[in-house]
């Protein structure tokens, strides 16, 4: 990594995801999924991360979905400073910065052994686009969510297709930082 305040963020979301999903091979793949241009803003993302005396203690990013809409990904707070409203600050940051990029609504995927990601955009105005009353290990994949940004027209889980499988690349670099 050119960047060495990424490499917190992308060796916690290794952890977990290993941890939580010890037999999808390729975990460390899915960190590397999307080529870094995807993630700064001249190609429609943005990565940022929140410092708190110069370390990195949450962070996340966006990447373009489609011509009106963002997809966050790697949403993340360091094990040391969770429940302190870090994700969700991460979330809103990222939110508005998309809606500054001209983007009109918000789409991402959790895993389905993710229960806190899952909280955490239900808690944040996300709609569920799967049955949230259904054990999440039976609906076979990540769980879709999305949000409007601007307008009040719901959002139906027919507006989104599944991303497709990127390049395998180097995670992108590109931070803005700010302090918790």
């Amino acid at each position: 990594m050119a960047d060495p305040l990424v490499r917190p963020l992308l060796e916690e979301l290794e952890y977990e995801y290993t941890t939580r999903y010890p037999s999808l091979a390729g975990a460390s793949r899915e960190l590397v999924r999307y080529p870094p241009e995807e993630f700064e803003p001249a190609g429609g993302g943005l990565l940022i991360l929140l410092l708190r005396d110069g370390e990195p203690v949450a962070g996340g990013a966006f990447r373009r979905y489609d011509e009106q809409t963002a997809e966050l990904k790697r949403i993340w707070t360091h094990s040391g400073h969770r429940r302190q409203g870090l994700a969700r600050r991460i979330v809103a940051e990222l939110e508005r910065a998309a809606a500054a990029a001209g983007y009109l609504r918000v789409y991402l995927t959790t895993g389905p052994r993710q229960p806190e990601a899952k909280g955490l955009y239900l808690t944040t105005g996300y709609t569920a686009l799967f049955d949230v009353a259904a054990d999440p290990e039976t609906l076979g994949g990540p769980l879709p969510f999305a949000k409007r940004l601007v307008g009040s027209e719901p959002v139906r889980p027919g507006d989104f297709r599944p991303t497709p499988p990127g390049r395998l690349r180097a995670h992108p670099v590109t931070r803005s930082a700010g302090r918790p």
